[in-house]
């Protein structure tokens, strides 16, 4: 229940540093909130294979993930999900850092690492994309 409130928290932290963004509309901060909300449930609880479905189609093009680098996030599970801050950036890109909670399967060591994510808008598609890649959770960024 406390993950839930905290988690409640981050959305309405995040939909207020991205409320400040003159240039996005109503519509395309709910889009963002509720785009970035199925993407950390998907990151949680999911696999990397779903979170492809979330990368910017420019950048599945030019760096898919290999089937090595699959196979590493295989061998992981993500214990947590935390945003901690949000900011809005020139060219209509969100940024938000996270911090994942990732246990080895292997060993059972856990550790946190930091990810920065960056949504990009896509007036074509109507939907938010995520423009950094899958998280690198062995070093963090």
């Amino acid at each position: 229940m406390r993950r839930l409130i905290q988690f409640l928290m981050c959305s309405l932290l995040l939909v207020s540093a991205v409320a400040s963004a003159d240039d996005l509309s109503r519509k395309q901060r709910k889009l963002l909130e509720e785009t970035q909300v199925a993407y950390g449930a998907t990151i949680r609880w999911g696999s990397m294979d779903d979170a492809i479905g979330y990368l910017d189609p420019k950048l599945r093009k030019e760096k898919p993930p290999t089937e090595f680098e699959l196979n590493r996030y295989a061998q992981l599970r993500v214990s947590s999900y935390r945003e901690r801050s949000s900011a809005a950036l020139e060219g209509g890109l969100v940024e938000r850092r996270v911090e994942i909670g990732v246990i080895n399967q292997n060993t059972q060591a856990e550790r946190t690492v930091v990810v920065v994510e960056r949504w990009r808008w896509d007036p074509e598609a109507k939907r938010w994309w995520q423009a950094a890649g899958l998280p690198d959770l062995w070093k963090g960024q």
